[in-house]
């Protein structure tokens, strides 16, 4: 810096009056004016000169610290211009200039365009990133069951392609669990709503059960019902529906099957039986068919069951009848099989329980029903011997007719319809004939009897 000890001008020199020479030759002339004292005069210029130093220097100072700022702005842009190119996934930027020249400003200026494009694309990757991150969130809570999405953070060191098409990737695998739970809900609720009809249970207080918000419609609060919970429950309500279901089934069978017994025991007429028609329990009973609504409420099985008490307490007033009737029926197949009745004494004792009501209804007519079966397949077993002897008893009469004809034969030949006489004496001979034969076969057939049964034959109490 120049010196500002005052100089002698040449004569006729013209200064500038902003310039520092004219100002201190303006200070020069009023000092010779006032008389100012030299040394008093040095030392201003000295503080002069100082003040004009520190003026350069901060000024010097100034230059130097935006310098120092461009460069580090240069700097900062190029390294975030490469950190925005690794981020993205991206190797180079047409825009970016290869080598970089002229001033510092000039070299901002070429790779400020670059910087802002590569921010821009990174804003809108983010977003990118942001969506899908937060659709997967979203599914992910729904599955979970939590009622709230938690926050969604981007790494921002990581915003390849390759990187997005990862979380899109998973994404569709979300939206597809999503798809499959939301199809296994409504199965579910179909299943629930089927049951309840059959049942006569009210399909929406069963799913409410579960949760509320299954009543929902198909919105976007329907779609959050997928929870592993929710899922679990109904298919713990399906499993309880479906086993009350078939209890109800079950019992349903066993009480019309009691009573179609019941009916048949106690020969209902089919006006009785109308309420109960077979068509209807068939379609209710049918373990194959399909169960119309209503088919197992428990006001059917209750109407079911109070007419198989009625029915039952009925049989109870009637269980001397049937007995009887019963018994009737053996004795019947005795006489017309000419043999003992059998199980005489049971069919007593069994008497004497009726009167005193000490017995059970149901074995009472098993028994009873054995007694006719075994009394049927007797009867059956001895009829050919019976036959036999019903035959052998006729030949006997004609016997004895054919002995009488002899002995009288003149009174027969000259009465009215002597001819009638005659031929039935022909057969009477003819039948007298076989009555040997006859006898040899029926003892024979009545010996194998005896044999196989380990029994004497009886014929009227007879041998």
């Amino acid at each position: 810096m120049g010196s500002l000890k005052m100089t002698e001008k040449a004569p006729g020199a013209a200064l500038p009056e902003s310039s520092c020479a004219y100002l201190l030759q303006e200070l020069k002339m009023i000092w010779d004016e006032v008389g100012q004292d030299q040394s008093e005069r040095e030392r201003i210029l000295e503080e002069l000169e100082q003040e004009c130093q520190e003026v350069y220097r901060r000024k010097v100072n100034s230059a130097n610290m935006s310098r120092i700022q461009l460069h580090q702005a240069l700097a900062e842009s190029e390294a975030e211009f490469t950190n925005l190119l690794l981020s993205l996934g991206e190797r180079s930027f047409p825009g970016r200039p290869e080598k970089m020249a002229g001033t510092l400003k000039e070299q901002l200026n070429s790779i400020t365009p670059a910087l802002q494009e590569m921010q821009m694309r990174k804003e809108a990757r983010v977003k990118q990133f942001m969506e899908v991150q937060t659709e997967i969130q979203r599914i992910a809570s729904e599955i979970a069951g939590r009622l709230g999405t938690e926050t969604v953070t981007v790494n921002d060191e990581d915003l390849s392609l390759k990187k997005l098409e990862e979380f899109q990737s998973e994404l569709q695998i979300m939206k597809r669990e999503k798809s499959d739970r939301l199809c296994k809900v409504e199965e579910y609720k179909v299943l629930i709503q089927n049951f309840g009809k059959v049942m006569g249970m009210d399909p929406s207080k069963l799913l409410a059960n579960v949760h509320p918000r299954l009543l929902d419609g198909p919105n976007e609060q329907q779609t959050k019902n997928i929870s592993d919970e929710i899922l679990k429950k109904l298919n713990m309500t399906v499993q309880q529906l479906k086993e009350e279901k078939n209890n109800r089934r079950e019992k349903l069978q066993n009480l019309v099957k009691a009573l179609t017994n019941l009916w048949d025991t106690l020969d209902t007429t089919m006006e009785e039986r109308q309420p109960y028609g077979q068509m209807k329990i068939l379609a209710i009973t049918s373990v194959n068919g399909m169960l119309g609504p209503g088919s197992l409420t428990l006001e059917t099985i209750q109407q079911v069951e109070s007419e198989v008490q009625r029915l039952n307490q009925l049989k109870a007033s009637k269980m001397k009848e049937l007995f009887l009737k019963k018994r009737a029926e053996v004795d019947e197949i005795c006489k017309t099989s000419h043999m003992d009745m059998p199980y005489q004494t049971e069919m007593d004792k069994i008497m004497d329980l009726i009167m005193s009501g000490d017995v059970v209804h149901d074995d009472l007519l098993k028994t009873m029903d054995e007694y006719i079966y075994k009394a049927k397949e007797e009867a059956t077993s001895r009829k050919d011997i019976v036959d036999k002897v019903e035959k052998w008893m006729a030949s006997c009469d004609e016997e004895r007719w054919l002995e009488e004809y002899s002995r009288d034969e003149r009174r027969y030949s000259i009465s009215r319809g002597a001819h009638k006489h005659l031929k039935r004496a022909e057969r009477a001979r003819i039948i007298v004939n076989k009555i040997p034969g006859l006898v040899e076969q029926l003892m024979a057939k009545t010996q194998f009897w005896e044999q196989e049964r380990n029994k004497i034959f009886y014929y009227d109490e007879s041998k």
